[in-house]
């Protein structure tokens, strides 16, 4: 592996300033006996429900879980039906899409912006079709999907909505939720969280989460989570083993107070980004000052991406490209392979992210931005 002198990502810099607590939590877990569930679950949900201003969390095993035990929930509720319609951007990693077949739903592909790359809203109504009943907006890259084009789009067709805020946690609308909150994961019916390491805030493995307004809707998911069953051997679903370990839970609540600080490290790395970089062959992203946007990564667009991300690989900065595929284009959806998505796969083409996590220093976003602006194309 090259040993690059502006390195993506480092997970052992993310966790450095947490090791000794982390250490400490884990030391809790291993002398209280709860290995399965236990109060450290019970107390991770609880300050995350706070967190995000939603009544209602329930820890699961990842994030992709999350966002199918939502869908699965729905259908055992009687609110959603094998072949109902999800819209969902297009442009998404594969996971939102693969919780909407694993339910035996139907994914509704909704072309992204070019400003945000989120779901635009401008496009709703052409995407829409009458077997639709709910939408999922994916906070990509840490800024949020939500605006009241939106808002009054999944209220105008009565959708479930669903956030994929994966990537996102700690970021605010600019514009009320449903139920008042402005806070990602929030905005609508339910939302999925991811805590994978590479996150903003990120466990030492897999975690996820739900956060929800409505009480039945977690009472299932926390049935379905275990087997189907609350109460034990009383199986009341065909349910799945998609529980959250206490470890994970311990070490979330350990970095969970940091958010704001941690999205805050990030924004600064884009503040530099946004300033210094002026090379007109690379198009960065639109810069929100608030906390709208959370840098989950920060994604430029380049015509000739392999070109360019070998110059930076040469001068010793690491990139990596979320997303190369899109879905339509994944071999396991070939069913799809035939949409006319011209803007996604431009996207596709083009995108290319760079460092933006605690590997990277003020001064190394200064240097990789002088380098940025030295390339010829």
């Amino acid at each position: 592996m090259k040993d690059y002198r502006y390195p993506f990502l480092r997970l052992k810099d993310v966790n450095a300033p947490y090791r000794d607590k982390l250490v400490e939590a884990m030391t809790r877990v291993v002398d209280s006996g709860y290995y399965v569930g236990g109060p450290e679950v019970q107390q991770f949900e609880e300050m995350l429900a706070r967190m995000s201003g939603a009544p209602h969390a329930v820890g699961l095993t990842n994030g992709l879980d999350a966002l199918r035990l939502i869908l699965r929930a729905y259908k055992e509720m009687g609110r959603l039906h094998d072949g109902d319609g999800v819209m969902v951007a297009a442009n998404t990693y594969v996971a939102s899409v693969l919780a909407i077949t694993d339910n035996n739903l139907r994914p509704v592909l909704v072309e992204p912006s070019p400003r945000t790359l989120n779901m635009d809203s401008a496009c709703l109504d052409k995407a829409y079709d009458s077997g639709v009943q709910a939408i999922m907006p994916v906070h990509l890259y840490g800024r949020v999907c939500w605006d009241k084009g939106l808002s009054d789009f999944a209220e105008r067709h009565k959708l479930i909505v669903i956030e994929d805020n994966a990537q996102a946690i700690g970021a605010e609308a600019h514009c009320d939720g449903l139920f008042g909150t402005r806070h990602s994961g929030a905005l609508g019916h339910a939302g999925a969280f991811s805590f994978y390491p590479t996150k903003n805030i990120g466990a030492l493995g897999d975690a996820g989460a739900v956060v929800t307004h409505d009480g039945e809707l977690a009472r299932t998911i926390r049935a379905i989570r275990n087997y189907g069953s609350l109460e034990q051997y009383n199986n009341i679903y065909k349910g799945l083993n998609c529980r959250l370990d206490p470890v994970k839970a311990a070490q979330l609540m350990v970095k969970l107070p940091y958010v704001d600080a941690e999205n805050e490290l990030r924004r600064e790395r884009a503040r530099i980004y946004e300033q210094f970089i002026s090379n007109p062959q690379v198009e960065k992203p639109e810069f929100l000052p608030d906390n709208e946007h959370v840098w989950h990564q920060y994604v430029v667009r380049v015509d000739n991406r392999d070109k360019f991300r070998q110059y930076l690989a040469d001068q010793g900065v690491e990139t990596a490209v979320h997303y190369a595929v899109p879905p339509h284009r994944q071999h396991c959806y070939s069913e799809y392979s035939g949409l006319t998505l011209p803007v996604t796969d431009r996207i596709a083409r083009t995108v290319v992210s760079l460092p933006i996590g605690r590997s990277t220093s003020t001064d190394d976003a200064q240097q990789i931005a002088d380098i940025i602006n030295n390339y010829k194309g």
